[in-house]
């Protein structure tokens, strides 16, 4: 372990000033907020600035919603439709601080129902919003092409939501009547939402996590010898805790408590599938995945081309798992043995100012005006940044913006290598949000999330080839090569496997199969057989894991982290190429949704109807396990070398 200090000497040496001057924290997700120092909690006044201004804006909204009415019926008239159009995306300029002010409260406390609520409301302002603005994409879609034409050139003003119209018109085929948009609206229809949809929970979604968080959870004995409660925040850590019986009584207790509610996961998740159908199907789509990829302008082939790829590629997953017990010493692997480090140094301690300063070199190749406002956006005193665990705050970590502040990140920092990743990973979306917003318009900054992820996973493909440039030790090398397998299985052979699954679960739903808990273990489990193979052992609550993916919630969202990390990867081999092949990539992040997404992509450099960035990443996967197939086994015979010299002169000394 002390050999990663060889690493991290270098990198604390160029700490600027300001990071060393930040407090000490230990993290202890179950300790109070108030125990977290201020400068490690997001300032999100610049949202709105209180409680009381938030409930004044609220209430002004809400009175205003109804006022759209007044432009209906009116919007063959140029002038008239630039007005409604202008107002329409004031109100959702609103909506969206209203929504993501109440939204920031709720995660840094789950259990403060205050803070739920005004989620549950500006929630539903949005909502509304949608629902009395549905009237405008029926009359924009009614005009004849001939009649935009001679509208763009009436009004000038018009031009700024070409894109936004344009837009429109594409899915002009699956605009239903008055009538039945007004029901599709008042149902929750989200095919036309423009926020990510992670952002409008569904009720079975809200119900899904209502159970999570009142779910009693079990304790474990850690390594320390201290109880531990099991939780959503302490999984993470205790699942790859170095004692196996401390991890596999963690990984067991916390899948054993949900299979206790299987029987109310598998309603949610099944009604969340039957829903998402339900809607597809109003609008003449075959399949729910044609209609939420159409939503982004994406050819359902892209995703079946990633499964396709994968599946095709499962023999290095296979040899991982060999790697994963040959350097575990363990006769066989079990999922509580997938997240503990193969390298003993490679979960050596990493605190925020140490990967800080790790990111900002690493990113280098971006260019000086990225780093510049990456240092800035990173230093948790500027406000961008909520860092710490503590009890009651949302577990995981994500980025959130609105136009015209600075993004948001969350996270649960517990000073680890994967935490280093994943702090490079959020501030990846964080400056993709920040070049959106510099270049593009409201209606024109939001990025879909099929690009989500290429900015967030180039930043983490970066990190670990400045690390591997910049190890001098084959000890430190085979930490970074580890800990790159271990990404690469999770972003991209998890998360495909997750999008299997998801494919199988909406094609229950349409094929009118009832969505059992049973059924949906047996699914899970036989996706986790295939991918790992053989050498992998299934334990009988292994299948339970698919209650515990918020994301099978978030319609056909999990595929853009394996497309992305692809993406990701071949993106940061070339912008390390040079100042074109950077600027190319920086042009993708500055476009928002101005082009459609593969075209914007294809700009950057990569073609994803393609399944060639899909197959360069798992080579790479390949080549690494190969790569520590001949490092792992030289360490070992090293250390065991070391350890027999440090024995003989015990006892010539001992003579």
């Amino acid at each position: 372990m002390t050999r990663l200090v060889t690493l991290f000497a270098l990198l604390l040496l160029a700490l600027p000033a300001t990071a060393k001057e930040l407090p000490l924290h230990t993290p202890d997700a179950d300790g109070a907020r108030a125990d977290v120092p201020d400068e490690y909690k997001w300032d999100i006044s610049g949202v709105v600035f209180s409680p009381d201004i938030w409930e004044t804006r609220l209430n002004t909204l809400e009175g205003e919603l109804g006022s759209l009415a007044s432009y209906r019926g009116n919007l063959r008239d140029p002038a008239t439709l630039e007005t409604c159009l202008s107002e329409y995306f004031r109100m959702h300029d609103e909506a969206n601080h209203l929504t993501l002010y109440a939204s920031l409260l709720a995660d840094t406390d789950v259990t403060n129902e205050e803070y739920q609520a005004m989620s549950k409301r500006a929630l539903g302002a949005m909502d509304t919003l949608m629902a009395e603005s549905a009237f405008i994409r029926g009359e924009v879609l009614a005009l004849s092409a001939k009649d935009m034409d001679k509208a763009f050139k009436k009004a000038p003003g018009l031009e700024v939501y070409r894109r936004y119209i344009d837009g429109l018109r594409r899915r002009q085929a699956r605009v239903l009547g008055d009538e039945a948009e007004r029901v599709l609206s008042l149902l929750g229809d989200n095919q036309w939402a423009e926020i990510d949809l992670n952002e409008i929970p569904s009720s079975v979604e809200s119900a899904y996590f209502g159970l999570m968080t009142d779910i009693p959870w079990p304790t474990v004995t850690d390594g320390d010898g201290d109880e531990v409660p099991i939780s959503v925040s302490n999984y993470a850590r205790l699942r790859r805790d170095p004692n196996r019986e401390v991890r596999q009584e963690a990984v067991a207790g916390f899948l054993g408590v949900m299979r206790r509610y299987q029987h109310v996961f598998a309603a949610t998740l099944g009604g969340q599938a039957e829903f998402d159908v339900a809607l597809a199907r109003s609008r003449g789509y075959d399949t729910a995945l044609e209609a939420y990829l159409d939503k982004d302008d994406l050819d359902p082939a892209v995703y079946n081309n990633l499964i396709t790829a994968v599946n095709a590629n499962l023999e290095p997953l296979h040899r991982y798992v060999e790697l994963r017990k040959t350097a575990l010493g363990l006769d066989d692997l079990h999922l509580y043995d997938l997240y503990v480090p193969m390298v003993e140094s490679a979960d050596s301690e990493v605190t925020f100012a140490e990967a800080r300063e790790m990111m900002l070199a690493a990113l280098a190749p971006l260019g000086d005006e990225y780093v510049r406002v990456l240092d800035k956006g990173s230093d948790p005193r500027n406000g961008w940044l909520d860092l710490y665990p503590h009890e009651g705050k949302d577990s995981g970590a994500y980025c959130a913006s609105v136009y015209g502040t600075h993004p948001f990140v969350f996270m649960n920092y517990q000073d680890s290598m994967n935490d280093a990743s994943t702090l490079a990973h959020e501030y990846g979306h964080a400056m993709h949000s920040h070049l959106s917003m510099q270049h593009q318009s409201y209606q024109d900054f939001r990025y879909v999330p099929f690009l989500a992820e290429i900015a967030s996973t180039c930043n983490e493909a970066l990190m670990t080839d400045h690390l591997l440039a910049i190890a001098t030790d084959d000890r430190v090398r085979a930490t970074i090569l580890a800990d790159r397998l271990d990404g690469m299985r999770a972003t991209i052979y998890r998360q495909a496997l997750f999008a299997e699954f998801e494919l199988a679960l909406h094609g229950f739903a349409e094929a009118g199969t009832p969505i059992t808990a049973s059924l949906l273990d047996e699914t899970y489990a036989g996706l986790v057989g295939k991918y790992y193979g053989d050498g992998f052992t299934v334990d009988a609550d292994d299948g339970m894991e698919w209650a515990f993916i918020p994301h099978f919630y978030w319609k056909y969202y999990v595929w853009t982290y394996a497309t992305g990390l692809s993406s990701g990867i071949a993106l940061a081999e070339k912008v390390q190429e040079g100042d074109a092949q950077r600027d190319a990539y920086l042009g993708m992040l500055q476009g928002g949704c101005l082009r459609p997404p593969l075209e914007l992509l294809a700009e950057a450099g990569v073609d994803l109807t393609k399944p060639d960035a899909i197959n360069a990443a798992l080579a790479l996967f390949d080549e690494t396990v190969t790569e520590l197939e001949t490092l792992l086994p030289a360490l070992q015979a090293e250390a065991e070398a070391a350890e027999a010299a440090e024995a003989a002169e015990g006892e010539e000394t001992a003579e």
